[in-house]
This record gives structure tokens, sequence and C-alpha cells, in this order.
């Protein structure tokens, strides 16, 4: 269901049922599922995978090379999960010869003017508000909510089920299940209310607070704080992953609220 107008590569591989709308330019290498919906005045370059019932918007332009002096043509993508939303004017890079894949997760809301430089990994369930912008190699954890205009600096981590307040420069990773805000950007509380409309228990998210406690609100040493959290509370999901993320961290985490 290609506009007369759009123009589509015939090495193209594109699942019947997608709709191309007029002046689309779609490249070789591209595969697209079935039950998507591409906008017009969309540039699909090569390397461009994108899933099931997906929507992509006016001006959107998705697989571009990176921008990236070392890059020399490798053969690299950009791909993109099932019904993910990219709304006018974003601009997803492809790999590196780092990653090879630029990625964004399924079920993803990309607003207006996001642009995800390459070789990011942005997890499934995450919205990323208007003018977002990634550097190269960063890493999204699922669930997580940027407001707009945020700027994260490249090779930053992210954890799952973070919130970030708008007009945020993240320099640092961001441990899971947090809100994130100030300047500098800095720890303001868990994410309580998007893990209690996700499913979790009220004692969930208070096990959440107490180890943030020790880690942003007692005083203690980083390195103290995970100790005492590893040796003095129950092991758990949430509780391991916090301390892994925290532990593996290259850059450090934000700091917390000073008193």
């Amino acid at each position: 269901m290609s506009h007369p107008l759009s123009y589509i590569h015939p090495q193209a591989k594109i699942a019947k049922n997608v709709v191309i709308e007029p002046f689309t330019t779609i490249n070789k290498n591209v595969v697209i599922d079935e039950g998507t919906w591409i906008g017009p005045n969309v540039a699909i370059m090569e390397g461009a995978r994108i899933g099931k019932n997906c929507k992509i918007f006016s001006g959107a332009v998705i697989s571009a090379i990176p921008q990236d002096l070392k890059f020399n043509g490798e053969e690299t993508t950009a791909e993109i999960g099932d019904n993910t939303i990219i709304r006018e004017y974003v601009t997803i890079s492809r790999g590196t010869t780092d990653k090879y894949k630029t990625i964004i997760g399924g079920n993803c809301l990309l607003m207006a003017y996001v642009h995800v430089a390459h070789d990011c990994v942005v997890g499934d369930n995450c919205i990323l508000s208007n003018a977002v912008q990634l550097a190269g190699h960063i890493w999204v954890g699922p669930w997580t909510n940027v407001g707009g205009t945020t700027a994260i600096r490249q090779f930053v981590k992210i954890g799952p089920h973070v919130m970030i307040a708008g007009g945020s420069l993240v320099r640092k990773d961001i441990p899971p299940y947090i809100k994130a805000a100030r300047e500098p950007l800095r720890y303001c509380g868990i994410n309580s209310v998007g893990l209690r409309r996700r499913g979790s228990t009220n004692k969930k998210v208070n096990e959440i607070q107490d180890i943030y406690r020790y880690i942003f609100q007692k005083g203690f040493p980083l390195s103290k704080a995970l100790d005492k959290i590893e040796h003095e509370m129950k092991p758990s999901k949430e509780r391991d992953e916090i301390l892994n993320f925290i532990r593996n961290s290259e850059r450090g985490v934000i700091r917390g609220i000073s008193i």
C-alpha cells in the first residue's frame, strides 16, 4: 500500500500491509514488518529494521549514517521494536563498529525532534519527550521517561523505571527506580508513582526507598552504603539490580540532594 509519489528501492523488504505515504523514500537493505504506517516525507535509510505496527510521522529520518568521523561505511543497522511511535522530525542514526546497531525497543514513544545517536540502546516502553538528545553509546533501561529538551552525554547509562525532569543535563549514570532533577542533576526520591502504576506493591516501593536512604540520605560513603545494603537487607531482584548497576558504573552515578 505505497503511494505512487513515494520511492521504494526494489531490494527493500516490506510486508504487504505496510502503508507508505507520498514523498517518502525507502532505501535498499531495509526491512519493515507488517502493520506499520510510514507517513509523508520520511527517509528510511540503509540498515533500518522496523517492527510490526509502528507509526513514523513526517520528517523523520531513520538509520542515517552516524555523525561520527570514524565511521567508514560499515554495514550497520538501526532497529525499532514493535508498536513504537516515532513523531515528527525524529532522527535515529545507525550503529558503528562499537555495537554495529542502534536499538529502540518496543512500545516506545519518541516525541518530535528527538535525536538518538549511533550505538544507543533504548529499552522497551520508554518515553523520550520533545527534543530529547541522546549522544552516542547511551543505554536507557525499560520503562524510563525522559522530560523534554533533556541532553544526555555519550556513554551514560540510565537504569529502568527512571523519571528525568525536563531540561536536564545528564552527565552521570542514573540508577534504577529513581527520579532525577535539579542542576546539577541529583537524586530526588524514587519513582513511586511509576512503580505503582506498573504493579509494584507498597512493600516493594518501601524496600526500594530504604535502599536509597542508605545510598543518598544517611551520609555513608558510597562503597560503605553498598556494603551495608548487601549485609543488612534481604536479597531481592531490585536490591541486586541497584547494587550491580552502581558497582558497574564507569562514569559514576548522580549524587543525592544536599541538606
